[in-house]
């Protein structure tokens, strides 16, 4: 019971207050506790029957997941390297002045010209070499001349020795004065197509046919034998591409492999084959050079940085999607399916990479049971559900593959 003070006439009273609750407050009580009992039955008999079914004899402790699992097989696969480096001629002709030089007259040909072999391609002064060809021209006639007056006193010497009125001596003498002027014609004649050949020495004639790709002299300009080159031409127009290989990647590159080159902002690809492979390695950047032949093309410009793709060969090996590789601080790995449907750890080697599969290069026969996804939620020794899932044929090629 209890009491509350109150002030009745003047003097304080304890008055007992009535603490009873309403009646509508009780039955909310009551409905309450009831709701509660009754979830708490629902509850327990939900539960506590589930785990009493789960512990009955012969039935299931844990649940086995589903895994997808693949049996790779062993393919046919291109060894394929990619390999950068830049496009040249493939015979690459420097053309200078082999003559004495002097003046040039006329330039006749630009860069991206085609020239036959022997065409002129500038012409120097000749104006000095002209007059001096001349000059020995008439030094030709000169002794021609006293061949023949020498030929015909000889005739008449002939003539009268019979009749005693010459010796034999003076008719020998009369002899070596014909041949000595004789062997007069011949030395100007020599000396003549001397000059000659020099003169024609002073066009700059192209040593092939080919294509002009630089000029490096302009009319007016003093050249000689010291000048250095005055045109670059590519023989037959014949290009290549020289591709800088790692050591490992020369190693087995046949000369004749197929090649795909891709000049840097192009798309498109230009087939070519390797025509030598380096014999040295540069001991400083450990790399060779393998030279891809390529037929002409204007977009083929020597100087420019390509990309190529080198087929070297082929190897069989099992192939993965990508999605089957896990990788952690000891290499990369795969999950393999035991017999007993058991997760086993395999760790494996990868070789070449491409878009739609990675090639294995150690670790696998290729008859394993491989989990194909899902990896990072395994653990080795769990037990699994496999699901095999088809694959393609042992004989499959793939056709686009990068070197990894």
């Amino acid at each position: 019971m209890n009491y509350e003070a109150r002030t009745i006439g003047g003097e304080p009273q304890q008055v007992l207050t009535d603490q009873t609750p309403p009646s509508h407050t009780r039955r909310n009580i009551i409905i309450a506790v009831v709701v509660i009992l009754v979830a708490l039955a629902i509850a327990w008999f939900a539960f506590g029957s589930g785990k009493k079914d789960a512990a009955a004899p012969g039935a299931p402790t844990e649940q086995i997941p589903s895994v997808t699992v693949i049996v790779p097989g062993r393919q046919t696969v291109d060894r394929v390297i990619a390999a950068t480096g830049t496009l040249a001629a493939r015979r690459e002709m420097p053309v200078g002045v082999a003559g004495e030089g002097g003046m040039i007259t006329r330039v006749l040909v630009e860069p991206g010209q085609w020239v036959a072999a022997g065409q002129v391609l500038a012409t120097v002064d000749r104006s000095v070499q002209t007059e001096t060809a001349a000059s020995l021209s008439a030094s030709v006639t000169v002794a021609r001349s006293d061949e023949t007056i020498a030929q015909a006193e000889l005739d008449r010497a002939q003539q009268l020795v019979d009749r005693g009125f010459i010796s034999k001596a003076d008719l020998q003498r009369k002899a070596a004065t014909r041949d000595a002027a004789a062997a007069r014609v011949k030395v100007a004649q020599a000396s003549l197509g001397e000059a000659r050949a020099r003169n024609g020495r002073l066009d700059i004639r192209a040593p092939a046919a080919g294509l002009v790709l630089t000029r490096g002299v302009e009319p007016g300009q003093i050249v000689s034998s010291g000048t250095g080159v005055l045109f670059r031409m590519a023989m037959g127009g014949q290009m290549e591409m020289r591709a800088a290989l790692a050591e490992s990647d020369l190693l087995g590159l046949p000369v004749g492999a197929r090649a795909t080159v891709t000049p840097v902002g192009s798309a498109k690809g230009y087939k070519g084959e390797v025509w030598q492979v380096s014999p040295v390695i540069d001991p400083q950047t450990r790399q060779g050079v393998a030279r891809i032949a390529l037929a002409y093309d204007p977009a083929l410009r020597p100087g420019g940085f390509a990309a190529a793709s080198i087929v070297g060969g082929a190897t069989v090996a099992p192939q993965l999607p990508d999605s089957a590789l896990q990788s952690d601080d000891k290499g990369s790995f795969v999950y393999v399916v035991g017999p007993d449907d058991k997760v086993v750890r395999r760790d494996v080697k990868i070789g070449q990479v491409s878009d739609s599969a990675v090639t294995i290069a150690g670790g696998l026969q290729g008859n394993e049971r491989v989990v194909q996804s899902a990896g990072g939620f395994l653990a080795p020794g769990q037990k699994v559900k496999p699901v095999t899932k088809a694959t393609t044929s042992a004989t499959t090629t793939p056709t686009s593959i990068k070197r990894g």
